[in-house]
């Protein structure tokens, strides 16, 4: 038995006889069974330094867990952050289009009409560039007469393999049959012998793309209209475009003065250089189609080149641009959609993306319009359609738009395979600077 001291009144137990070992009142008892006021043995104390060491060792991985989660929680915030801004760009692209459903309804009337597609894997887009002086920065280049003609318009063919893209320019001024279409006002036109451009003033996109799949039989199976102020931001998101001049150019019209040289243009001054009639060249169409084609092959060149469609710092701007002043059919009005198109034409090397203009002439009855010349423009045509091969090479410097005036191809008199038929252009890899 033990006294309130602790103080032990009874002999110790002989060595078969285990001790009793007695609590406090309060039922305490030291750690490894020491009683209150008694020293600790020496294991009582390792077992106290141990714990301790426990102690301090379980408060450094609580202190890394702590800081982990709040490390976790920084960055989940980033990326919500980060893929938030990206959904606002996306959305802000997207919305910038803008989508032709007059057009997509008046095609839908006439589908009995229209060409059936023959290569599926290929890929038919008419681009429509516009002449509105509507909208802001367009009215310097001419009165807005509340009506519009195309003044550039190019079938992109993009082949079933993805290895070839083919731009098929057609003169404004080329005299076509332009089929009956609902006029902006709802009242329907008559069909008649035009010349090619009239048809988007008349008809709007749905009469331009009637009209050319009328004249080739090609299936049109998506199309894009940019205004004046959409090309000049595209080119001036790409911080210009280099053009090699001969002599200088001075042409009030076209709002372009420019020295002779190779230089660097700017949005405004690109769109003078293609739309030029008076001051370059002979002031033909012709001359100023093969620098549209140039240029636009200089164009691509500089995207593919200065690796733009990777850069996501380089792309928005020319997405912004380019959605900003475009219309399209509802199979291209979204950003992906786009992108689609972009990347397939990324995986094309620039030496196959070509640039030709229909086989044409002088009119008959008109020096200043220009006709068909056949049976090349039916070759061409059909080799679109048929999604084979296109040859093109440039034109020897001594022929000119009147060196096929007897109705023969160009190489008419030059045996070529029929199955590669060569027609005379470019492809983008040679630039406004070629030679």
């Amino acid at each position: 038995m033990t006294d309130r001291a602790g103080t032990p009144d009874a002999p110790e137990p002989g060595p078969e006889q285990e001790p009793d070992r007695e609590r406090e009142p309060d039922g305490r008892q030291e750690p490894g069974g020491a009683v209150p006021g008694e020293a600790a043995p020496d294991g009582a104390a390792a077992e106290e330094d141990s714990a301790a060491e426990a102690s301090g060792a379980a408060a450094v991985p609580a202190r890394r867990r702590h800081w982990l989660r709040w490390t976790a929680l920084g960055v989940s915030v980033a990326l919500l952050g980060a893929a938030g801004t990206g959904w606002w760009f996306y959305r802000k692209l997207d919305g910038n289009i803008t989508t032709d459903t007059t057009a997509e309804a008046e095609l839908r009337r006439y589908e009995k009409e229209r060409p059936a597609t023959v290569a599926t894997a290929a890929r038919n887009v008419l681009l429509i560039g516009s002449d509105t002086r509507s909208g802001e920065g367009n009215r310097r280049y001419g009165r807005d007469e509340g009506s519009q003609r195309s003044d550039t318009v190019i079938l992109l063919h993009l082949a079933a393999d993805g290895r070839s893209a083919t731009a098929m320019s057609i003169p404004r001024d080329l005299m076509v049959t332009v089929p009956s279409c609902r006029a902006p006002d709802g009242k329907r036109t008559r069909e008649r012998l035009a010349q090619f451009n009239w048809a988007f003033e008349w008809g709007g996109t749905a009469c331009t793309i009637r009209t050319v799949e009328k004249l080739t039989g090609i299936r049109v199976d998506h199309h894009m209209v940019i205004d004046f102020r959409g090309f000049k931001k595209m080119v001036d998101a790409v911080d210009g475009v280099e053009v090699c001049l001969k002599e200088p150019v001075d042409d009030p019209d076209a709002k372009l003065k420019l020295p002779a040289g190779r230089q660097k243009l700017n949005g405004e001054q690109a769109l003078g250089f293609v739309r030029a009639r008076k001051s370059l060249g002979n002031g033909s169409d012709t001359e100023r189609m093969d620098r549209q084609q140039m240029f636009l092959g200089a164009l691509v060149n500089k995207v593919q080149s200065d690796g733009v469609l990777l850069n996501p710092t380089k792309l928005y701007p020319v997405l912004d641009a380019a959605t900003k002043s475009l219309t399209t059919d509802p199979g291209l009005d979204s950003l992906r959609d786009l992108y689609g198109l972009a990347r397939a034409m990324r995986s094309i090397p620039t030496e196959k993306v070509q640039f030709l203009t229909v086989p044409r002439r002088p009119y008959t009855y008109n020096a200043n319009r220009d006709e068909l010349v056949q049976p090349a423009a039916s070759t061409l045509f059909r080799q679109l359609r048929e999604d084979r091969p296109i040859v093109v090479a440039p034109a020897e410097p001594e022929r000119d738009r009147n060196a096929s005036s007897d109705g023969k191809p160009d190489d008419a008199d030059t045996p070529v395979p029929s199955a590669t038929p060569t027609f005379t252009g470019r492809n983008a890899a040679e630039g406004t600077c070629a030679g």
